[in-house]
């Protein structure tokens, strides 16, 4: 079941919500953080960073769930410069290791494209590391690629720098 979160619902998501970021970044998830990163971390980019900029004008936080859990989650960033209220970011389609491979992150996406759509929304931007699986999942969303940026990352694991897909999506 994909759910779009309300603010009064995040701290009740907050453990799940830090498993899943902890969960990926040790899988090897190029989402802005590197090894060593714990719980801890996890729990203060959820509740710093994030919690306090979803407002339906700004960001919104769609969560999949199974058995009452969260096991994925995207965003979707609505909070644009004036000469941009016509697109907005894809931003953080995490899944948990253990419930990939079971069409989460495409009903994610689908559900968020379909919320912006419904928002009036005309263009989706988002990037993604270029060799990363989910480049895949959104090529065959009928993403486009707009462009690489050489060494845009580092590798979680160590002091490698990665190159970054730029993409885009006209609704």
């Amino acid at each position: 079941m994909i759910v779009r979160e309300s603010t009064s619902s995040l701290p009740d998501r907050l453990e799940d919500l830090t498993e899943i970021l902890h969960a990926c970044v040790h899988a090897g998830a190029s989402v802005g953080f590197v090894l060593p990163f714990d719980q801890a971390d996890a729990r203060r980019y959820w509740q710093d960073r994030v919690f306090p900029v979803i407002t339906p004008e700004r960001n919104e936080l769609f969560s999949a769930r199974q058995n009452g859990r969260v096991v994925g989650t995207v965003t979707l960033g609505m909070d644009m410069m004036p000469n941009q209220p016509h697109r907005a970011d894809v931003a953080k389609l995490l899944v948990h290791p253990e419930a990939r491979r079971q069409g989460l992150g495409r009903a994610l996406m689908t559900v968020l494209e379909e919320r912006a759509q419904a928002l009036g929304k005309e263009l989706l931007v988002l990037d993604t590391r270029s060799f990363d699986p989910s480049l895949s999942l959104y090529l065959s969303l009928g993403f486009k690629i707009a462009g690489e940026i050489p060494d845009y990352c580092r590798n979680p694991f160590d002091e490698r720098l990665e190159p970054t897909t730029y993409m885009f999506k006209r609704l």
